[in-house]
Order: structure tokens, then sequence, then C-alpha cells
């Protein structure tokens, strides 16, 4: 064999080797591409779907936050309307009730009005509709209203409808402090109409109240005394009138246990004092006797007085709340009197020397009212609970 047919057949056999092995290389390199190109999608498919799982969370946080934003918007408008229709109908109760004025007649009636729109001198106690209350709260913030037939307005009307639920049986009252009782409780309008009542009269054994007694002969039948000791048979009267009794007598508390104790179930005890907290009870315990003759001939001329001035502390707002609570008394209403609004009559100054009092006083005092109305009933259960 010759030299050049070995070497020639030596490339050949390269070359065929050079082929096959650039065929074979030919599908590894297209199954790599074709990896390469495999993962290049999965690369791009892991990127869409974290842009698209970025996204989904931005887009409802965004969705969340609009719809929040729009729920706020609407019921801020749902609240504002019902805001508005709420002061809407209360305006509208609150018209309607100073409409009706004293419509209602009697304590339901007087309940009623209260409900809707309650009076800045009545405090309701207990389920009558306070404080009294808040109580009212303190006792000098109690409003002063018109004299003028208060006391029988008030006082006349809880009476007549006390007798007009009870027709055909015997309605027995007691006057206690009759000489300053200045109303009969309507009791000759109610005889009128058939109604069957017996009134008793008490009162204390001053000087000033014999001399006021004589000049009366219409309290004749006025039975004087201790009132501690004067003879009251428990539960023995319907209705007990206290008029101006309490800032004149010793023992005060005694005095209206007495007279609590005459009440029956279901009566009414009707009180009326001047204030001890007010600056007009401080001046009647301070000044001097002519000013205080002064005064009570401009309010009663003609009668014997002034009474003396003992002002014990059951004589105050605070005393006859804490004692009806204490006794399990229900306050239906209360009234004041006198004060700045000048409803009660007085010398030249006299509600000024109030104001100044009221002022000197820091708030210990108050120039509001002078006198007090209350009414106050005993429960037919002395179980029962007021709520």
């Amino acid at each position: 064999m010759s030299v050049g047919r070995l070497a020639g057949s030596g490339t050949e056999t390269r070359g065929r080797a050079g082929r096959r092995t650039r065929s074979e290389r030919a599908p590894a390199e297209r199954g790599a591409a074709e990896r390469a190109a495999a993962g290049g999608a999965a690369a791009e498919r892991a990127a869409a779907g974290s842009t698209a799982a970025g996204d989904a969370p931005a887009e409802r946080a965004a969705a969340g936050s609009g719809a929040a934003e729009d729920a706020a918007a609407e019921r801020g408008a749902a609240g504002s309307t019902a805001a508005g229709d709420a002061a809407a109908e209360r305006a509208a109760a609150g018209s309607g009730a100073a409409e009706r004025g004293p419509a209602g007649s009697g304590p339901a009636g007087r309940t009623a009005g209260a409900s809707a729109d309650p009076r800045p001198n009545v405090t309701i106690v207990g389920g009558w509709a306070s404080p009294a209350t808040t109580a009212q709260a303190a006792p000098g913030a109690t409003a002063a209203v018109p004299a003028d037939g208060l006391e029988d307005d008030l006082f006349a009307r809880y009476t007549r409808d006390y007798v007009t639920g009870r027709d055909g049986q015997q309605v027995m009252i007691l006057q206690a402090g009759c000489t300053t009782a200045e109303t009969d409780l309507d009791v000759g309008v109610l005889r009128d109409k058939g109604a069957d009542i017996t009134v008793s009269l008490i009162d204390d054994d001053q000087p000033v109240t014999s001399a006021a007694l004589s000049m009366h002969q219409d309290l004749a039948e006025c039975v004087q005394g201790d009132l501690r000791t004067v003879a009251l048979p428990p539960r023995s009267h319907d209705i007990v009138l206290c008029a101006l009794l309490l800032q004149r007598t010793s023992h005060a508390e005694l005095v209206l246990d007495r007279l609590a104790a005459a009440i029956r179930p279901g009566g009414l005890l009707l009180l009326r004092f001047s204030d001890r907290d007010s600056a007009a009870g401080f001046l009647d315990r301070v000044l001097p006797t002519v000013a205080r003759r002064a005064i009570w001939r401009r309010r009663r001329p003609g009668e014997p007085g002034p009474y003396p001035a003992v002002y014990e502390r059951l004589s105050s707002a605070r005393g006859i709340q804490a004692y009806a609570l204490k006794r399990e008394l229900v306050i239906a209403e209360r009234q004041a009197l006198g004060g700045v609004a000048g409803t009660l009559a007085g010398p030249p100054g006299f509600r000024a020397a109030q104001k100044l009092t009221a002022w000197l006083s820091r708030g210990r005092l108050t120039a509001a009212h002078e006198q007090l109305l209350y009414v106050l009933r005993k429960p037919e259960d002395r179980f029962a609970r007021i709520l």
C-alpha cells in the first residue's frame, strides 16, 4: 500500500468521524436549545405569575379601600339624614307640646307633657316623670314660675284627680298650718259636684297663730297644739296639706313624720315651704324684725305676722328629697315660687338684696326662687320598687 493511499484513507476516516460528531452534536444542541427555551418560558410564566400575584392584592386593596370609602360615605350620608330627621321630629314634638300647653289635667296629663317637653322647674321621680332632678340637679337650679294661682293650680289639680277617681267614697283632707294655707284645694267646687269630702284643720300653738285664728271665723274649728303630739290616727286621711309650716316650726322632721303616718296608702302629701338654701330664706333668718315685718305686710297685708324663722334642714330641696327617699315617698312634682322672676311681692330693693346675697355666698345660696312646692305620694305597696 502506498503512503498516499494510507494518508488519504486517514483523511477520509477523520472526515467521516467529523461528520458523525457533528451529526451527534446536533441533537444535543437542539435539546439544550429546547431546554433553554423551556426554562425561559418557565421563567416568563413565573415572572408573569408573580406580577399577577403582586397586582391582585394591590387591586384587591384598592378595591377594598374604594368600597370602604363608599360604604363610609353612605353611612355618613345615612347618619346625617337620620340625625336631621330625628332633629326635625324632636322639633316637631317640641312645637306640638308647646301648642298643646296645659291640655293635660291631672297627674297623668302632667306626666305625659313632661315626657315630651319637660319644664325646667318640674322634677319627676320614678316614672311619674327629676329631680328632680334630677331631681333636678341642684336646689338653686330650679326655675321660678308665676305665683298667681300656682299653688291652687298644682295642689287643686292633684286633689281633683284624686277625688274624681274615688266617686262614692269619703275623702279625708287634713290641713296642717291652716293659717298660712292660702288655698282650699277647690273643696267647695268638688262638693258642689257631689264629692263627699271632710276637712280637718290643725296648727301650732304660737301666739301669732292664735291671733290669726281669731281673725278668721272659717278657721274656728282648727285644733291648736304641739304638732308632735296632736292626735292624728295613722292612715286616717287621704290628702295632707302642709303649707308654710316647716320653716316656722321646731322639730320639723318629727312633725312631718306624724303627718306622713296619717296618710293612707296611695294618698298625697302636699308641701309648700320657704327654702333655707335660697337667698330669701337666709335674709328671713338674719334680717331684723322691722325688716321682716315690712316684707310680711307687703305680702300679707292685715294678717298677723311674721312667724318665727326656724328653718331646719328639712326646709330645703335637699332635705325633702332625702326625707322622701328615707320614708319611701314618691316625688310626683315640684315647682318653685319667687326669686328673680318677681313672682312674689316684696318691698323695694328686696329682690336686689337677694341677688347680692346669692353673689356673696358664691353659689351656696340661690336667688332663683324663694319657696318650693312638692307633691309627694305614698305608695300603696310599701315593697313596690319605683323604676
